[in-house]
């Protein structure tokens, strides 16, 4: 019996189960190690199999507690399709949606479900003011002078320390520290590239990559992305004649908030080795996952150096530090050399302070809290969404990262549903920000790290109305 069909075999059988009421809303279901010893089949098996059963959504996972037959409310809100972008590059951004959104950032009376990071309300940011005073007193000249180019040898130690949990096996030298994972990945394009070159990328995909890109003169070829599993492995494999560069976001991208198997990052890894096309890897939350364990990255199957990991602290502990960092394999010397040209040094301070918060075990108990809340958030916000927005709407089912993604009636221009909901001082992300196509038009990101509150759950109920409002013109 081939692994294919046996996982969809185990998945039929136990959605027939869940849709026959032989296991109800709330039940527990066994776990990845029992599926294994019931029906004799590998881990990644099994965990196809919840895959699965996710994407039909017909279960959730728990931090530290397994998976769960969905709640009834979630039934009602179907997966959204699997992307379908042009095969043909582009190099054509939304500028002035872009823009127009972007402005809100910082306006306070404004709900921001557009602007994809933890509010300040999840951050612990008491303890990083003390390290801030710490580091400022432990630093030589009070941290006055330059970094080395290489950046913080602490924070780069403590980075390595943290890739083991991926199985990365970094070690300090193999680090560069940059100013936030933006800076990273524009080193990292510059340093492999030339304008004309073609990037592959996901499709939907994060507005300000797609900007990068397209600013550094290439051009982006968007293939089509599963809201589950992330990139298609054909439509990869079919354009790779095409690609100069391959730029992923593997674990949680915005704003599908997919989580690539493991068998397909290392299938992606040793096929892009083979042609000899560089991987980008942007890893920025792979930290927030929602289920017991924390997924690997490409960078963890690199054997040949061809993977530039990339990553930051902006997604999950400060965004206004702009500490970030890149691995980049054999391309190592290309990048330092660019990051002398761009930047120097990296911030004294700023990169001590982080790092001492990595060291003390601060930054995993912090960590640890804000997993469990952007879980909670997550199932309000389906909960919500199920009961105030239009019938037949579509949501992502995100197993980590701060965003979900949501798919109207293809009469709906969320465009013009942010005008409208900005007047109720809501912002939106509209879908056409996150391509460089004409699609997602009638398709929404929301950011779920905002602290869930009444007022929360009633600007969603205000959305939702919107949103009816205008399917019923």
């Amino acid at each position: 019996m081939s692994r294919d069909f046996l996982y969809n075999d185990i998945a039929n059988a136990i959605a027939s189960q869940i849709r026959t009421g032989v296991l109800k809303s709330g039940d527990k279901l066994p776990s990845v190690r029992v599926l294994c010893k019931d029906h004799g089949i590998s881990m990644n098996t099994a965990k196809r199999v919840f895959l699965e059963l996710e994407a039909q959504s017909l279960i959730d996972s728990k931090p530290q507690s397994g998976y769960f037959v969905s709640q009834s409310s979630y039934l009602k809100l179907p997966l959204p399709e699997v992307s379908r972008p042009s095969s043909v590059a582009n190099d054509k951004e939304p500028d002035e949606l872009v823009s127009k959104v972007y402005a809100d950032m910082g306006n306070e009376g404004l709900t921001l479900f557009s602007i994809s990071a933890p509010s300040g309300e999840l951050l612990p940011l008491a303890k990083l003011k003390k390290e801030i005073v710490h580091a400022t007193r432990e630093l030589k000249d009070a941290g006055t002078a330059y970094e080395p180019l290489q950046g913080n040898l602490k924070l780069r130690r403590m980075i390595a320390v943290r890739s083991l949990v991926w199985g990365g096996d970094l070690q300090e030298n193999d680090v560069i520290t940059t100013n936030g994972a933006i800076n990273a990945v524009s080193l990292c394009l510059m340093a492999l590239g030339k304008p004309g070159d073609t990037v592959a990328m996901e499709s939907p995909c994060y507005p300000g990559t797609l900007q990068l890109v397209v600013s550094l003169g290439f051009k982006v070829l968007e293939l089509p992305t599963h809201p589950i599993t992330g990139l298609a492995l054909d439509a990869l494999k079919q354009a790779l004649p095409k690609i100069n560069i391959c730029l992923l976001v593997p674990n949680f991208n915005t704003p599908l908030g997919s989580c690539m198997p493991d068998e397909h990052k290392k299938e992606i890894v040793a096929l892009l080795s083979a042609h000899d096309i560089p991987l980008i890897e942007d890893d920025v939350y792979g930290d927030l996952y929602f289920g017991t364990q924390r997924p690997k990255c490409c960078k963890s199957f690199d054997r040949e150096g061809n993977v530039l990991y990339c990553s930051s602290v902006s997604k999950t502990l400060v965004p206004g530090y702009r500490v970030g960092w890149v691995a980049p394999g054999k391309h190592k010397e290309k990048l330092l050399k660019l990051k002398l040209i761009h930047s120097i040094s990296s911030a004294s301070i700023i990169q001590e302070s982080v790092a001492n918060f990595l060291k003390t075990g601060k930054y995993e108990n912090h960590l640890r809290q804000l997993r469990r809340t952007l879980q909670d958030n997550y199932q309000h916000y389906i909960h919500a969404i199920a009961e105030y927005f239009p019938e037949g709407t579509k949501i992502s089912r995100p197993q980590g990262g701060l965003s979900i993604w949501v798919e109207f009636s293809k009469r709906m221009d969320t465009r013009k549903l942010y005008d409208l909901a900005i007047k109720q001082q809501i912002s939106i992300a509209p879908g056409r920000m996150f391509t460089l196509q004409d699609q997602f038009e009638n398709c929404m990101r929301l950011c779920i790290g905002l602290s869930w509150s009444a007022e929360i759950k009633f600007k969603l109920k205000q959305l939702g109305n919107l949103a009816k409002m205008m399917l019923a013109d």
